[in-house]
């Protein structure tokens, strides 16, 4: 990938935990410290996003390793357009998933080899890797139930989504460092301000705070 100057956080965990309010928190409270931030998600944004997205969320169903490769064809456009010039150019990045969601997804959950996504993924991304990743973790049946649109991965099996979970909480015990883990089951409120800190001692800038005392 080449020298970066910008930090990348990515937001891992199912659907209905909160992701995409989270990242967008994360994205408003990193800018209101002072730096430039690009927020993404995937798959969606890359320069083929919408077509494989409405491909992998809302078509038929797909053989396995044709949906892993139409995810990863997404990231390696993701990257080349999107996160790598953002970090060259000293952007802080917020994407919500990344190449830790193959692996849960596909790898632990639909039954492909891990360490082959793994492999994947560093080709993918040319060996871009996250400076954190919060993973926001909840049992699947709450997380489902907080669904009013499933999308096709949603509708998947309840033990599909339990052997997501795990993949995700074994990816996480196995990069601690990298990690982030938060009980999504708490109120948003406490979710999003025990993220901000935690990302604000990691990366040491500020956290701005509202009248109320807590994060703007």
């Amino acid at each position: 990938m080449g020298e970066r100057v910008g930090r990348f956080i990515t937001v891992e965990g199912p659907d209905g935990a909160g992701k995409s309010t989270l990242a967008r928190a994360i994205a408003e409270q990193i800018e209101a410290a002072g730096e430039s931030v690009v927020l993404t998600r995937e798959p969606g944004d890359s320069p083929i996003g919408a077509a494989v997205r409405a491909l992998l969320l809302d078509g038929d169903d797909l053989d396995r390793w044709t949906e892993a490769f139409l995810f990863l064809a997404d990231r390696r456009e993701h990257c080349l357009h999107v996160i790598r010039p953002a970090l060259l150019a000293g952007k802080w990045v917020v994407c919500d998933r990344f190449a830790d969601s193959t692996v849960a997804y596909q790898g632990y959950g639909a039954g492909l080899d891990v360490s082959e996504l793994r492999s994947m993924n560093e080709l993918a991304t040319a060996g871009l890797r996250p400076d954190a990743t919060i993973l926001l973790d909840l049992d699947p049946q709450v997380a489902l139930q907080r669904l009013s649109d499933k999308n096709r991965l949603d509708r998947m099996p309840l033990d599909y989504h339990e052997r997501v979970r795990e993949g995700f909480l074994t990816e996480s015990r196995l990069d601690p460092d990298r990690w982030i883990v938060l009980d999504a089951s708490r109120p948003p409120e406490e979710v999003r301000a025990d993220a901000l800190r935690l990302l604000a001692e990691r990366f040491a800038f500020p956290v701005i705070l509202s009248p109320g005392g807590d994060p703007a």
